[in-house]
């Protein structure tokens, strides 16, 4: 480890990886000089290691007297349980929050519609979704489920296939921006005239039943539109017109695509979808992030026998309907987030070789990283309102957000930045925060641009906070309990009643299979409807499918009638999700043997992609094979469900121990393509990540609100080490 000293507040010791980082890559293009950057974090570990370390140690206090009251009480009834929380400040009064944040982006503050998140540690990856910005819906119709097949399609471009893909097309065309009279499938020339959108078909010329829809074209070719641009809900649709391209000439006017404005927003994430255990795995995520502030990101990669090279792509360039020039954005807002309070990193130590604060590094160095943004200093813009979006996870009530607020007012002191620059997404994802939204919300009201359901996490923690409360129900059957519903119902109505619409993002989460967009299709559209501006996609091609729910529900609209219900009662939250003791009886063997099968096969498959391969975030398939998304969030729950159970006797130790060997040589078989992977069948005792799975288990009581970075990380760095 190399040591720079820091003026006046001792010597932190820096990887290597990240020192080099920092001097060759990160301040090259800034007047901030090395001594100045380590002599800042070095005063940000000094200023807030020990608060950080007084909540840590307040949740803890928290969860014992909590799991004093369940061992004693069972589940309890509401009334006493609200009255016991309320009695040692887990639970704070009720007080409106009202937000008055300023210098939003209009893609936060006004546009509703996708959100993409996406690790930080691959660049192709980062830069696919900061480009999709802009889908192609032929593609998604072409590539996915959407649509049925009933043949195999030929190789290259199959016409049957694409015959479909336009009929569809038209299809959603006429549902979303109507024709005056006929459809678009009869059209057979799209023009503009005097400033309107004309559309030739064989009955006449025909115009937009809502002619505001037109947006503006692009010329082309003896003043042929090369693209017609229409806008619905504040989203944008070009329709793009080249009878040259196979595609084009294949159908009846001449359109080669038709392109939606998709992932509006986009979370570059340094925290649960990435494997980061040391400095350099660090550095990966961090060039990242900076690399798309400064536009000069760039991504090589083999497909089809070629070298493909991936950049960032540039603003779109139109005439407006009124015939002035009209630019739109080619890249999603970019958003990054940082990890929690309660993680720390050996990439940087103090001089007595205790970790800093993991959060308080990225805060830093995302913040740096984004002065090229905000000076201009980029090949392209990300905020053009001149904001840096800082997403802040896993925290605990109010006195963790304002402690959020005092870093980031510490960081822009430190930077020159103007106050308030820094801005903080709240994931309302820990059960202290949920029931203390309205005092979290208010703790940074001039800072906050979202609030975020993550029901996974959600559930780990509500496991966790109930664990002595007695054995769970079964991992699906939580989303039927009162406390979910509840819990997103209550996340959009404290933020309706804090002043979010027209300022700041309703979030809702992931979802968790990716192949399965056709079902994607039947029932994300539930997320608008339930007055969230934004909801999570795993791909660019599901940012672009799932578009189509706000081309369908004027979220705006549906906030202003959502606002008029009444406030999702807060005792709804405090409902415990414990079985019965019907439910309990009624559970068979079987039922106990699948259900521990289920969570078993779940975290191996997850473990062994992030012990082994450090890959943080991928699709694995589920005892069935459907591939689905695993992050730690899920693993966070499975872990905990099983830890619980074991607890509560429903199952023991040495059925966890055979479940588990079994479920490894199905998790070999089912990554036996997988490069580089290590099975772990073979040599249970000497595999890092079936040893992980173990851990993740039986330290499952204990570990902190149950979260499983401690064992994952260990037996990452233990895996790296054994090469």
């Amino acid at each position: 480890m190399s040591t720079d000293q820091a003026t006046g507040t001792g010597e932190l010791q820096v990887d290597p990886a990240l020192r080099a980082f920092v001097a060759d890559e990160l301040l090259t293009g800034l007047d901030i000089t090395p001594e100045a950057f380590w002599a800042t974090l070095a005063g940000l570990q000094q200023s807030f290691a020990g608060r950080i370390s007084e909540l840590l140690a307040r949740r803890d206090e928290l969860q014992q007297r909590i799991d004093v009251w369940h061992a004693e009480n069972g589940v309890g009834d509401v009334d006493a349980y609200e009255a016991f929380l309320t009695e040692i400040g887990y639970l704070l009064p009720q007080a409106e929050a009202s937000i008055d944040v300023s210098d939003v982006d209009p893609e936060i503050a006004d546009v509703a519609g996708p959100q993409l998140v996406v690790p930080a540690t691959v660049p192709r990856y980062a830069l696919n979704a900061a480009n999709a910005r802009w889908g192609s819906l032929y593609d998604a119709l072409y590539g996915t489920d959407v649509l049925p097949l009933d043949h195999e399609l030929a190789p290259g471009y199959d016409e049957r296939r694409g015959a479909q893909v336009i009929a569809e097309a038209d299809r959603l065309l006429d549902e979303s921006f109507p024709l005056e009279s006929g459809s678009h499938a009869d059209v057979t020339a799209y023009s503009v005239a005097d400033g309107a959108l004309a559309a030739r078909t064989a009955d006449g010329t025909t115009t937009l039943a809502d002619p505001a829809q037109f947006a503006g074209h692009r010329a082309g070719k003896d003043d042929n539109p090369a693209a017609i641009l229409l806008r619905r809900n504040g989203l944008h649709v070009e329709i793009t017109i080249d009878p040259e391209r196979r595609v084009g000439r294949q159908h009846h006017a001449g359109v080669s695509d038709v392109v939606l404005e998709a992932a509006v927003t986009t979370i570059v994430d340094l925290e649960d979808s990435v494997a980061t255990v040391d400095g350099p795995d660090k550095v990966e995520a961090y060039r990242t992030w900076l690399g798309l502030m400064t536009g000069e990101l760039v991504s090589e990669f083999r497909k089809g026998g070629e070298t493909i090279e991936r950049r960032v792509h540039g603003d779109r360039e139109y005439t407006a309907a009124d015939g002035s020039p009209l630019t739109l954005p080619g890249r999603s807002l970019l958003l990054v987030r940082n990890v929690g309070h309660h993680m720390t990193t050996n990439a940087v130590r103090t001089a007595d070789g205790a970790e800093i604060g993991e959060g308080l590094l990225d805060a830093l160095v995302a913040a740096t990283a984004a002065l090229y943004d905000l000076r201009g200093l980029g090949r392209y813009s990300n905020s053009r309102a001149g904001s840096v979006y800082i997403v802040k996870p896993k925290q605990h009530g109010p006195d963790e957000v304002a402690l959020t607020v005092e870093i980031f007012e510490a960081v822009e002191r430190a930077l020159g930045l103007e106050p308030r620059t820094l801005k903080v997404g709240i994931m309302d994802e820990e059960k202290r925060t949920t029931v203390n939204l309205e005092a979290c919300i208010a703790a940074a009201a001039d800072r906050v641009i979202f609030v975020n359901t993550g029901f996974l996490d959600r559930t780990g923690d509500e496991i966790h906070t109930c664990f002595a409360a007695g054995p769970v129900v079964r991992k699906n059957d939580m989303k039927s309990t009162t406390w979910l519903q509840s819990y997103e119902d209550r996340n959009v109505d404290v933020a309706l009643r804090a002043g979010f619409p027209g300022s700041a993002q309703i979030g809702k989460g992931m979802w968790a299979k990716p192949a399965a967009m056709a079902e994607m299709i039947e029932t994300k559209g539930v997320h608008p409807q339930a007055g969230a501006s934004t909801a999570w996609v795993p791909s660019p091609t599901a940012a672009t499918l799932h578009a189509l729910h706000y081309h369908r529900t004027d979220v705006k609209t549906r906030q202003r009638e959502l606002a008029e219900r009444p406030l999702t009662d807060r005792r709804r939250l405090l409902e415990v999700p414990v079985l019965s003791a019907d439910a309990l009886a009624a559970l068979s063997v079987e039922d106990k043997r699948h259900e521990l099968e289920t969570n078993a096969q779940a975290i191996l498959g997850y473990v062994v992609r992030w012990v082994g391969l450090g890959i943080g975030c991928s699709t694995v398939p589920d005892l069935e094979g459907v591939g689905l998304m695993e992050d730690r969030a899920t693993l966070r729950i499975s872990s905990q469900h099983i830890a619980n159970w074991l607890h509560h006797g429903l199952v023991d130790e040495q059925t966890v121990r055979d479940t588990f060997a079994r479920m490894a040589a199905l998790v070999d078989e089912q990554n036996a393509d997988e490069p580089g992977y290590r099975p772990m069948s073979k040599d249970p005792d000497g595999s890092e990540s079936f040893q992980a799975a173990l851990d993740l288990v039986f330290s499952g009581r204990a570990e902190p609100n149950g979260y499983t970075e401690r064992a994952l990380t260990t037996w990452r760095q233990k895996a790296k080490q054994s090469g």
